[in-house]
């Protein structure tokens, strides 16, 4: 199964830069444009189901139907110092919101590699990576509705 197209262009981008220094200024600019989750969606205190497991930054995963047959995905990111966190927020909004259900279930999580490098500590990956399984779970429910 092919990625949505959104996503495949994002992980291309970021195949082609080489450059450390380039790969973290995209990043952060990509947490720049990270928007925490409306109200209508969720308060805090956020339900501890929906935390990302291993995250150090506290994150949260929410969905919400859409007319097309996709889903909004919405996020928190508790620590302020959460900037790659965010980061992977603003990306998977961005590059599967909207997108088919069934080809956000089939993504790998190993796309946090692709997009934030080789480098990635442990600890962060399992972070980074369980935020794309979060969202893999949230489209595999839907699918199942």
């Amino acid at each position: 199964m092919s990625y949505p197209l959104k996503l495949q262009k994002l992980l291309d981008l970021f195949t082609s830069i080489t450059d450390r220094d380039i790969r973290s200024e995209v990043l952060i600019d990509y947490a720049r444009r990270f928007r925490e989750v409306p109200e209508h969606i969720a308060r805090r205190p956020f339900a501890e189901e929906r935390r990302v497991k291993y995250c150090e930054s506290e994150a949260y995963v929410w969905s919400e139907p859409q007319a097309n047959g996709g889903l909004k995905f919405y996020f928190a990111v508790e620590s302020p110092q959460g900037v790659s966190a965010k980061a992977m927020a603003a990306i998977l909004d961005e590059t599967l919101s909207g997108a088919p259900a069934g080809q956000v279930a089939q993504i790998s999580t190993e796309i946090a590699y692709q997009i934030f490098g080789k480098d990635l500590t442990m600890g962060k990956g399992m972070g980074l990576m369980s935020m794309v399984a979060m969202v893999q779970n949230e489209a595999k429910r839907f699918l199942a509705i």
